[in-house]
């Protein structure tokens, strides 16, 4: 039996920087026999208009709204908010042991466009680009609100994510506290740029590029890579080049970068198993109307499920649920799969 250390074959574990949190990383596991639950994949047979869709343009929404006829991307007030914006304030404590506080917010979703049977990868780059817009907009409006201090942008892609509409959408959820996972970011990135003068993704950014092993996408203004550290098998994080503490910072050209970025990555993760690929995506950035947060960098990340094939997942359950994170496949090998994808979309080339 060999002593040399191999990253490639031997089991260990990989700080995640972002949050101080580590992962099992068990390589030597990716020849196991795979005979637990396979997913049954629904055929995609959606028309470009569902008259029972509450997304679709010109449509009845639940709360008796009608939809506008839009052309491009739409936002409206999310008909089943998760949080409400008239929430009083209060709290509950009970010797310590029995805690709670009220949580005000405002929930949107929006639209990424009129078609309901497309997906972002299958959209213009254009297209995605005035989403990208709207989010910024959106971003720059509900910041103005005093009490709101987290705006979290987001994605769930596909049925075994938990999305109830097929219809192409994503979700804005603004908070009047800082969430736990956000708090743990501000507070590794604080205390990297505190000793170092400069932002902690701008330096593993630069440390990546040098490298190129993990690296799947690079245009003029953004890197798509498969982080160090990454969770789920296929997991990715979009980083800006430039140090952005949001979005509300970006220019237009770095609007359209990150539609690009976004098509090509969403692409290729279409083409890995020629599969409409499901994730969770979302953006973490700088709290907003709670100080000033200049060791902040935007980030974008991507939380795929699917593992070995287009029905075969990834389950976070028993030493992950208790202990922590795991995963067998290596980021290394990730990235080298996602590299390897085309970037024109299986169902047109």
């Amino acid at each position: 039996m060999s002593n040399t250390f191999d990253l490639d074959s031997n089991p260990h574990t990989r700080l995640n920087i972002l949050t101080g949190e580590w992962v099992l990383v068990s390589p030597h596991r990716t020849k196991r026999p795979w005979q637990g639950k396979v997913e049954e994949l629904s055929p995609d047979n959606r028309p470009e208009y569902d008259p029972k869709c509450y997304l679709c343009p010109g449509n009845d929404r639940a709360d008796g709204d009608v939809n506008p006829a839009y052309s491009e991307s739409f936002v409206f007030k999310n008909d089943f908010s998760a949080l409400l914006d008239d929430t009083p304030l209060a709290s509950f404590n009970e010797a310590d042991l029995l805690v709670a506080n009220n949580q005000k917010g405002l929930c949107k979703v929006i639209s990424f466009s009129p078609k309901h049977n497309i997906t972002l990868p299958e959209m213009k780059v254009a297209d995605i680009a005035s989403v990208v817009a709207l989010w910024q907009k959106e971003f720059n409006s509900l910041s103005e609100n005093q009490w709101i201090k987290y705006i979290q942008i987001f994605e769930n892609k596909g049925e075994i994510m938990g999305c109830s509409n097929p219809h192409p959408h994503g979700q804005i959820w603004s908070l009047s506290d800082i969430p736990a996972e956000l708090l743990k970011e501000t507070e590794r990135q604080k205390n990297y740029y505190a000793v170092h003068r400069k932002s902690l993704l701008s330096a593993y950014l630069q440390l990546e590029l040098e490298i190129q092993e993990r690296v799947v996408y690079e245009n003029d203004h953004f890197v798509v890579l498969v982080p160090f550290w990454a969770v789920w098998p296929y997991e990715t994080i979009i980083i800006s080049k430039r140090h952005l503490t949001s979005i509300k910072y970006f220019t237009e050209a770095e609007i359209k970068s990150l539609a690009d970025a976004i098509k090509i990555l969403t692409v290729k993760y279409d083409n890995l198993f020629e599969t409409s690929f499901p994730y969770s995506a979302g953006m973490h950035q700088a709290p907003v109307n709670s100080g000033d947060y200049p060791e902040w960098h935007w980030h974008m990340h991507f939380y795929p499920p699917l593992l070995r094939s287009a029905t075969v997942k990834k389950f976070m359950v028993g030493y992950e649920m208790l202990a922590s994170p795991q995963r067998d496949i290596t980021a290394e090998f990730a990235a080298k799969k996602l590299r390897e994808m085309p970037q024109v979309h299986y169902k047109v080339k």
